[in-house]
Formats: C-alpha cells, structure tokens, sequence
C-alpha cells in the first residue's frame, strides 16, 4: 500500500468515527423527545388533582432512589477497577461488614420506607368522599361511557362535569365485559366486574379539561373507549348540570326543523334518547347535549360536521364493531339532520 491509499484510508476512518453516534448525544436526545411530550398530555406525572399527586410523590420516590443506586454502583464499579489495581491488602472482615451494610442493611432500611410511604398514600386513595359529596355513576359499554348524575334527568356520554375543588364519588359498574375507569391527572385505576359497583374519587385542583381512557382490554375498540372530565368553578357545574334536567334546545332554522323531524321519524329515536321530543332510546347514548361533545365516538374522531355525517351514515367505517348499524338517511335529509344534532348543546 503507497502513502497515498494509507492517507486516504486514514481519512475513510476518521469520518466514520465523527459520524459515529455518542452515547451521551443519545441519550440526551432521548430525554428531549421525552420531555417533548409533556404538556397537556394526560400523564400521572403531570397531576392536577390529589389523588393522581400522591400516585406522582410515590414514582418520583423509587425513580430517584433508583437513580441514587444506580449512582453508587456505577462508583464502586469504577473505584473497583481503576482505583484498586494492584495488590490491595484488606483487612480480615471488611468484605463481610461491607456486604452487611451495603448490601442488606441499607436495602432493608429503604424498603421499609418506600413501604410506609405506600401504605400512607394507599389508605389517603382509599378514602371515600362524605355522603354529602357530589355522586356521578358512570357505566361501560362496549365502548362508550354512560355518564348520569342522581335526581338528574337525563344523561350524557363520555364527558364527566365536575366542580373544581371538591371530591367527587364516582360510582362505577359495568353492562357487558370488563372495563377500567382511568384518568392519569386525577385518580389511579378502578377495575370494572361484571355484578359489582365499584367507588373511586375525582378532585381537580384547577379548572380544564382531562382526559381519561379505558385501560382494561375489552375488545376491538378498547382504544377508542375514551372520556373527558371537564372540571369548571362550580357556578359554570351548576349551570351545566341544570341544562341537563332541562329539555334539548329547541330547533330554530328550517334546516334544524326538518332534522329534527327525521330524526324522531327515522329510526335514530329506536336507540337515542333526546329531551323535551319522542325520541327516548335507551341502547345508544343520549343525544340532547351531542353538538357540545368533545369527540364522537368516545374519542374515535373529532366532534364536527363531517365526522359527523359519516358516523351518522356508517359508524362502521369509523369504529368497527360498534352496536349502530348504517342508517337508512337520504342524502336530502343528511345535511338538515347533521344541523340539528349540532345545534344540541
């Protein structure tokens, strides 16, 4: 090989170290990535309630005792193999006191701690509301959330209204399978079995809007099986809760007449319940507050006009597997029917 094929293999080499990918450069790309999904994604580790607080002090806890050893064994590890090089003479029983302390004593001490702290937050979640707190029962479908308030007339579906500040009883059952009521920035986990109501609690620390999801898998569409818990002062709850005793809005276009009247005809009225008309359904939702809804189809896709049309068409293009068959709509009546729902709020 000449000198001038060494240099330029030289060169080959030393490009393809610089283009080389540092551990350190990774990881903290990786840590931005992560970092990049905070915000208002619906994280325990971003908690705007007691409940989900508590769940957070504990993860934060065992993460930074986890850091703190894995830290000292990384020390140990490079004190053993560059420091101790050599003959190293060690005293008759160090090891074995080392070992002792290091490995049993200090372990048993943490695990004690971490224990009691559990337990603490593990009796403070388990705590139930006084019977004077607001009751909210919501009950799981094959996949949506049928949310109803006590002395309240009607319904609504994958939205929870709550005032901000308070605990709330929620009480839960299932209709078919086994399902998981879940909201990250509020509450921990309760499990849904068939022939059993289940209690847990909400309290929202600040007013908005948190999203909570399904998180037992019960079919097909398990993940479109999502709700929002809306938390507002409890003057904008009182006012929210008081339009859902109150009959729907009334039409008020000729567009919004003529939906009306395909609706209750059609056959929408055999399943939806809409207040103050001869719609009473009892298998699907309630529609009487459906144009003020955060999504359609417990999170499938967004609540607008032309979402809504292809749900009201063939919800089975949008959600397969779900209990609404396609509909028999006209094309004349889609447009007058899409404006009444919407106008429902």
């Amino acid at each position: 090989m000449d000198a001038t094929a060494a240099t330029t293999s030289s060169e080959a080499r030393t490009a393809r170290r610089r283009r080389r990918p540092r551990p350190a450069l990774s990881a903290l790309a990786g840590l931005l990535l992560i970092a990049g999904c905070a915000g208002d994604a619906p994280s325990a580790l971003n908690p705007a309630g007691s409940g989900a607080s508590r769940v957070a002090g504990l993860w934060w806890l065992l993460f930074w005792i986890s850091v703190a050893v894995f830290v000292e064994v990384m020390a140990l590890l490079t004190w053993a193999l560059v420091f101790r090089r050599g003959n190293v003479r060690i005293r008759h029983g160090q090891p074995l006191r080392f070992v002792t302390v290091a490995g049993a004593g200090l372990p048993f001490v943490i695990l004690v701690a971490v224990y009691g702290v559990g337990l603490r937050d593990l009796a403070a979640l388990g705590d139930a509301p006084g019977p004077e707190a607001l009751t909210v029962e919501v009950t799981g479908h094959k996949w949506w959330w049928e949310v109803r308030y006590p002395g309240a007339s009607g319904a609504t579906a994958n939205e929870i209204h709550i005032p901000v500040g308070e605990r709330v009883k929620v009480r839960l059952r299932t209709d078919d399978v086994l399902h998981s009521f879940w909201v990250p920035q509020l509450m921990p986990k309760t499990d849904l079995i068939a022939g059993e109501t289940r209690e847990t609690w909400l309290r929202a620390e600040r007013a908005g809007s948190y999203r909570g999801q399904c998180a037992e898998y019960c079919g097909t569409q398990h993940a479109h099986m999502a709700f929002m818990v809306i938390a507002q002062p409890r003057a904008g709850f009182d006012a929210w809760l008081a339009r859902l005793n109150a009959p729907a809005r009334q039409p008020t276009t000729e567009a919004e007449h003529r939906g009306q009247q395909a609706f209750v005809q059609g056959t929408c009225a055999a399943c939806h319940t809409v207040r103050g008309t001869d719609a009473q359904g009892r298998v699907g939702p309630d529609l009487s507050n459906v144009g003020s809804r955060w999504s359609i189809g417990a999170g499938a896709v967004p609540n607008d006009a032309g979402h809504l049309g292809g749900w009201i068409a063939n919800s089975q293009t949008v959600k397969p597997g779900n209990a609404m068959p396609p509909q028999p709509v006209y094309a004349a009546q889609l447009p007058d029917l899409i404006a009444y729902l919407r106008s429902l709020e």
